[in-house]
């Protein structure tokens, strides 16, 4: 038997964690996501567009990407037809996006192939797998989710400690829901193992009109409602159900900007949420209540950390402080990673919850 490691909650939000890393701001963090949709609706395209993105480091619709080579295994498809897809998106790819037309399935032999890769190309940010069920194989285990939440959890396992993306193409079911998460085909265990899911559907198959359903642990809830281009097969953001998104980088900025001038003045402080928020807007005219300020400035700890104030949390005289710190680029220390959960740890004999 092995001891549980355990953490009181006061220590707990007294550390400070490393951020969770974004390959396409606010949509695609590290880790394992899927992309499902039913067949011929798109879904490779878009999946192309985003390689493209990424091997460039060009917005993907209004997200910043986080440059790195790209593993594109496109295992439905020819390297002829690859070609034509590609030429009918730019006519300049990137040597830093890499296909495939052929590769190993799960458990025998994929994860090693992948891991030769990433190896060789160490640059390399993001995996996508075209399809999931090309490389599913097939499970011992009668528990249909078991299977699932193992086969997926091995990829999960590999992106984690990778540090990178990888991004699954899966197919849905046939019959309708009005909660799309629960139209992808196979057991829950596969949305399960995911960082992310993400749901691409149609009101009918002849429209050019999409909605592209987010969901995952590190993300906001959202849909996108896409439109396809039949000419050069992009799809184009119509709408994002989360407005509220461009308030908060705004926010964000003006406090990035604030507590430079005040840490010009004080090279280091520590203050409660209140305290601080009186030093910086003793008007109050951004609207921010000491909650939201200390929650923005969680989120950003990588960010201001980059711009050179060093944030951390402690508490004193029951009171809890944000403690910030003008320092050089060479001073900044290094922070604690956050252990991910490993799914492909779970026993193959244990049943859905």
């Amino acid at each position: 038997m092995t001891k549980l490691e355990t953490i009181n909650a006061e220590d707990l939000q007294n550390r400070t964690y490393e951020p969770t890393h974004f390959l396409v701001d606010e949509l695609i963090p590290e880790g394992l996501h899927i992309l499902a949709g039913a067949p011929k609706i798109g879904k490779s395209w878009l999946a192309l567009w985003l390689c493209l993105c990424v091997s460039q480091g060009q917005p993907l619709w209004n997200f910043a990407t986080a440059q790195g080579e790209v593993l594109y295994l496109s295992l439905e498809d020819s390297f002829q037809r690859i070609q034509t897809r590609l030429f009918d998106l730019t006519e300049d790819a990137p040597s830093t996006l890499h296909f495939a037309i052929m590769a190993d399935t799960l458990k025998r032999g994929l994860e090693q192939q992948i891991e030769q890769f990433l190896t060789e190309h160490p640059a390399t940010r993001l995996v996508v797998i075209d399809t999931l069920q090309r490389v599913r194989g097939t499970g011992r285990d009668s528990n249909l989710y078991a299977n699932d939440y193992q086969a997926i959890g091995l990829l999960k396992r590999l992106a984690d400690r990778r540090h990178i993306a990888i991004l699954l193409i899966h197919h849905l079911r046939k019959l309708h829901d009005d909660d799309p998460m629960n139209m992808i085909s196979g057991s829950t265990g596969l949305s399960g193992a995911a960082d992310s899911t993400f749901v691409l559907q149609k009101s009918s198959r002849l429209a050019n009109i999409a909605s592209l359903h987010c969901t995952g642990r590190d993300i906001a809830d959202r849909t996108l409602k896409l439109e396809f281009g039949e000419e050069d097969h992009v799809w184009k953001l119509l709408e994002d159900s989360k407005t509220c998104s461009t308030t908060s980088k705004i926010s964000m900025l003006q406090i990035e900007i604030l507590l430079s001038e005040l840490l010009q003045k004080e090279s280091e402080i520590s203050a409660p949420a209140k305290a601080l928020l009186e030093k910086i807007d003793p008007a109050g005219s951004e609207g921010w209540t000491p909650n939201s300020f200390s929650h923005q400035i969680r989120k950003s700890v990588d960010t201001l950390r980059q711009n050179g104030i060093l944030v951390s949390f402690r508490k004193s005289n029951g009171e809890r402080l944000i403690c910030l710190k003008r320092v050089d680029g060479a001073d900044l220390p290094t922070v604690e990673k956050i252990a991910p959960i490993d799914p492909a740890g779970v026993s193959s004999t244990r049943s859905a919850p």
